[in-house]
């Protein structure tokens, strides 16, 4: 499978981003998460360049923790890794999106990972909204990263949810006609990110490679990191 994107129009020289707001509903997000053992509110995990943006994206930026567990996960990588280990890992992409990476599709579950997906499928996207074809899996080598890019409105619709299996990570979400707009958000192993409508298509979307990898100020390191990634189709 080719990763169903196409980079920006425009890809900004990132400046240094310093978020000078990390705000829930009303709370300050005085701390960050640099590894999974450290325990956030949900609502805590989204940081942005301005109060007025986090609010505004409100609903459009979802970040929940702990969404599958352990014994899950285990599953998910029992099912996935064999075919995985099969690939090599690419270290250039058909549209230079992706860097250090392979990837598959999942049609088919075993029952423990059935479940995820449904759980899944029923938090993220609306009842009876279709869903683009098979799983898509994204494997990153802990060298690897992905580039600020907006996904291609041919094939995908309003709404992509993954889950985040190994490790930490920070995605940076950067609005396309004003790069002075961003947020930062955490994904901690094993949590479920959530984007749509204007967050998925008026701002590029990357994955920060390991020594960039940094949540108001705090380092976070990056290993080997799967997503598991679900797309509705476009209406």
């Amino acid at each position: 499978m080719r990763l169903l994107i196409t980079v920006a129009r425009r890809i900004h020289k990132r400046p240094l981003y310093t978020p000078t707001s990390c705000l829930s509903s009303a709370a300050s997000c005085s701390g960050a998460a640099t590894n999974s053992s450290l325990q956030f509110r949900d609502d805590q995990l989204v940081c942005g360049s301005t109060g007025e943006l986090v609010q505004r994206l409100r609903g459009q930026v979802e970040v929940r923790t702990e969404f599958i567990s352990e014994e899950e996960e285990g599953a998910l990588m029992k099912e996935l890794e064999p075919g995985l280990r099969k690939k090599r890992y690419e270290f250039d992409h058909w549209d230079d999106a992706i860097h250090g990476y392979r990837e598959t599709e999942r049609a088919q579950w075993g029952a423990v990972c059935e479940g995820v997906m449904d759980r899944l499928r029923a938090v993220a996207f609306s009842e009876g909204s279709p869903l683009l074809g098979p799983v898509h899996v994204l494997d990153l080598d802990k060298a690897g990263y992905i580039k600020p890019h907006i996904d291609s409105v041919k094939f995908c619709g309003s709404t992509i949810a993954g889950l985040s299996l190994l490790s930490d990570s920070v995605m940076r979400l950067v609005r396309e006609d004003e790069p002075a707009e961003y947020l930062n958000l955490f994904l901690p192993r094993r949590s479920l990110y959530i984007l749509r409508d204007q967050a998925r298509y008026k701002f590029t979307h990357e994955i920060l490679k390991d020594d960039e990898s940094l949540f108001s100020g705090q380092r976070v390191p990056r290993h080997r990191r799967i997503s598991v990634i679900c797309r509705n189709l476009p209406v």
